[in-house]
């Protein structure tokens, strides 16, 4: 493989977030002083996050990342949905590096392969790499690792096409099998709901964060099937409760809670987005 080929191409920079690097630092550490400092009591392992782009998204993405403001983590697993219809239930980069105008970041591929390799034996299909992926749901993610954390990390990318309950409950513990004994960070990376108007939509997400709250990963799906809830990243956020569940997590704290009306001014057609934040005590 190229030097290049080992680089994931930037897919967002400069239309989903700051081009430029001196803006890109700018404008994520307003998001994350914008946040109102949480009493966040117990460590933090697992943070929830939306993906949309930062203009719409960021300023409740500050919320759970000044969280996790200057805390160390050697790894960081981000899980999100893969919007793009590969043919592949569970998904990861076949790049050596993600890269956003801030920096690169190196992918933990022992760690990815070992995850692989125990999810194979459990669901029968492990990660499948891919190249050049257009998948939004990660990368927007990164510039605000890069900002809040306060030394260098490892990326564990994970994206799931199949986000049913069964496969995201064996998919966080294997997840916290490879992961136990680490000093890591979980991030759920999903947005709520879709394309409603206001009053529906915080009915909806209210519910999908009463259950978040309650740290119950199976009440997501129940709300789903009953058409109570929904969030794009569904899985991924139950994957990453049942992973930090695994890893000692105690309880969720919702700490924002907004829709793209706030932005746009469109409140007819909104998408709702929350920010959390997983603790191990109280």
């Amino acid at each position: 493989m190229s030097i290049a080929a080992e680089v994931r191409p930037m897919v967002l920079a400069g239309t989903w977030y700051q081009g430029q690097p001196q803006r890109l630092a700018a404008a994520v550490d307003a998001y994350l002083a914008h946040a109102k400092t949480s009493q966040t009591d117990g460590k933090v392992i697992g943070l929830i996050a939306p993906h949309a782009g930062h203009r719409y998204s960021g300023w409740v993405a500050g919320h759970a990342f000044a969280a996790a403001r200057n805390l160390t983590p050697r790894l960081v697993a981000v899980i999100g949905p893969m919007h793009h219809p590969y043919p592949y239930p569970l998904i990861t980069s076949a790049h050596a590096f993600y890269q956003t105008p801030l920096g690169s970041l190196p992918v933990a591929r022992h760690l990815l392969d070992d995850l692989s390799a125990r999810l194979k034996d459990q669901l029968g299909f492990g990660l499948t790499p891919i190249a050049n992926d257009p998948e939004h749901a990660l990368e927007i993610q990164l510039p605000f690792l890069q900002r809040a954390l306060a030394e260098p990390f490892l990326f564990i990318p994970i994206m799931l096409r199949q986000q049913d309950a069964d496969t995201a409950q064996i998919l966080g513990q294997t997840l916290a099998q490879t992961l136990a004994g680490q000093n890591c960070l979980l991030v759920a990376s999903t947005d709520l709901s879709h394309f409603y108007n206001q009053p529906r939509a915080e009915k909806l997400d209210r519910a999908l964060l009463q259950a978040a709250e309650a740290f119950d990963p199976a009440a997501l799906f129940d709300l789903e099937r009953r058409g109570l809830a929904e969030a794009c990243g569904l899985g991924a956020l139950a994957t990453m409760f049942w992973a930090a569940k695994a890893l000692g997590g105690e309880q969720v704290k919702i700490l924002n809670y907004a829709t793209s009306g706030s932005t746009s001014g469109d409140y007819e057609r909104v998408v709702g987005y929350g920010a959390g934040v997983v603790l191990q005590g109280h």
